[in-house]
C-alpha cells in the first residue's frame, strides 16, 4: 500500500490504525472508482472517498458529539479551505490575540482548525466555542451536527473551473513519486462523472446551498470569487453570522482590514511555517498554497473542456437559484 498510496492519503489517516470489522465489511461492499491517481475511491452515501477518509468519516458519524456553540467551516476540496479557516479563526479569536503575536504567524491554519473527519482527538481537545472544519457533504455530516440547533455552518463555494484545476494539480503534487501524473483530460472526465475525492462537486455544493436557503440562521453560504473581490464586506457578514460582529470602534480602528491582510494569500503563503513546515498530520504546509487566483483555469483548460464543465454546471444547478 505504501508504494502506491498518495501522500495526501498517508498523511490524512484516520486515527484508528486497525480498521474495525464493520469498516472492512462495508468497504468491501461499496462501488469503487478510479483514484486521483491512487488508491481507488469508494462511493458512500452518494459521494466518493479515499479509504482512510472513509474510515474517519464512519468513526466521526458514529462518535462525534457537538457542543452548544460549535462552528463548522465546510468546503469542497480545493475551494478556499485554508483561507476560510484563517479568516474564521481570526474573526472568532480577534480579542485574544494581537496581530503581531497571532497564532497564524507560526501555526498552519490546518492545525488551528482541525477537520472532524480527520483528527477527532484534536477536535475533542478544543475549548468552546470550537471552530472545526470539514469536507464532508451535508448529507454525510454526523447526525449530532445536523440536529444541533446551536451548531452553525459556514460553507465556502468556488467556481467549478478553478476548483477542478486546483484539485487536479494538488492531487498530482501529493501523489507518490512512483505514480505517473494524472493527465488533465482523464482528470476532467472523472471530475465531470463525479468521481473525485468528496465528489460529485455539484451535489456537494447544492447540498449546502439548499440548507442555506432553508435554514439561513444555521448555514451561511459564501462565494470564493465574491470574497476575493470584496473580502471586507464578506468578513463582516461572516463575523455577524458567527455571533461576534465587528463593533463600530473596531471598524473605524481598521480591525477588518488587519484581518483581511493577515489572512491574504500573499501574507500566509510567505510565512515560514507555510513554506517549509508540516501540519500535525504530516502534510507539507506548502501544498496548501499555489496561486489562489480567480480565473487560473484559463492557463490549463481548452475551450472544449470549459464548455463541458459549463454544460454540466448549467444542468446540475438549473432551478436552484445558485449561479457562478
Amino acid at each position: 500500500m505504501a508504494s502506491s498510496t498518495p501522500v495526501s492519503d498517508v498523511k490524512y489517516l484516520a486515527e484508528e490504525d486497525n480498521p474495525s470489522h464493520d469498516y472492512k465489511a462495508l468497504i468491501s461492499s461499496l462501488p469503487t472508482g478510479r483514484g486521483w491517481p491512487s488508491p481507488p475511491l469508494y462511493q458512500y452515501q452518494g459521494f466518493w472517498h479515499l479509504p482512510a477518509i472513509l474510515q474517519g468519516t464512519l468513526s466521526c458519524q458514529k462518535e462525534f458529539k457537538t457542543q452548544e456553540n460549535d462552528l463548522l467551516a465546510a468546503t469542497f476540496v480545493k475551494s478556499g479551505t485554508t483561507w476560510l479557516k484563517a479568516l474564521a479563526f481570526s474573526v472568532v479569536n480577534r480579542k485574544r490575540y494581537a496581530i503581531s503575536q497571532h497564532p497564524l504567524l507560526t501555526t498552519s491554519p490546518a492545525d488551528l482548525v482541525p477537520h472532524v473527519e480527520l483528527a477527532q482527538s484534536a477536535v475533542m481537545n478544543l475549548s468552546p466555542p470550537r471552530l472545526l472544519a470539514t469536507h464532508l457533504p451535508f448529507t454525510s455530516l454526523p447526525s449530532a451536527v445536523k440536529d444541533s440547533p446551536g451548531c452553525k455552518i459556514v460553507y465556502l463555494c468556488r467556481n467549478p473551473r478553478d476548483t477542478f484545476v486546483s484539485l487536479w494539480l494538488f492531487s498530482n503534487k501529493v501523489a507518490a513519486k512512483s505514480e505517473p501524473p494524472l493527465a488533465v483530460e482523464e482528470a476532467l472526465e472523472l471530475f465531470c462523472e463525479g468521481v473525485c475525492p468528496y465528489g460529485p462537486y455539484w451535489d456537494h455544493v447544492l447540498g449546502y446551498w439548499r440548507q442555506s436557503q432553508e435554514t439561513p440562521e444555521r448555514v451561511l453560504f459564501l462565494n470564493y470569487e465574491n470574497m476575493k473581490a470584496d473580502c471586507g464586506s464578506n468578513l463582516k457578514k461572516l463575523a455577524g453570522f458567527l455571533g461576534c460582529p465587528f463593533s463600530v470602534e473596531e471598524e473605524e480602528g481598521g480591525v477588518v482590514e488587519e484581518i483581511t491582510k493577515l489572512c491574504s494569500f500573499s501574507s500566509l503563503s510567505n510565512l515560514e511555517v507555510n513554506r517549509k513546515g508540516a501540519t500535525k498530520l504530516g502534510t507539507e504546509t506548502s501544498a496548501f498554497f499555489r496561486r489562489g487566483e480567480v480565473g487560473d483555469w484559463r492557463n490549463f483548460l481548452t475551450d472544449q473542456m470549459v464548455e463541458k464543465i459549463d454544460r454540466i454546471t448549467e444542468q446540475k444547478l438549473h432551478g436552484s437559484g445558485l449561479t457562478f
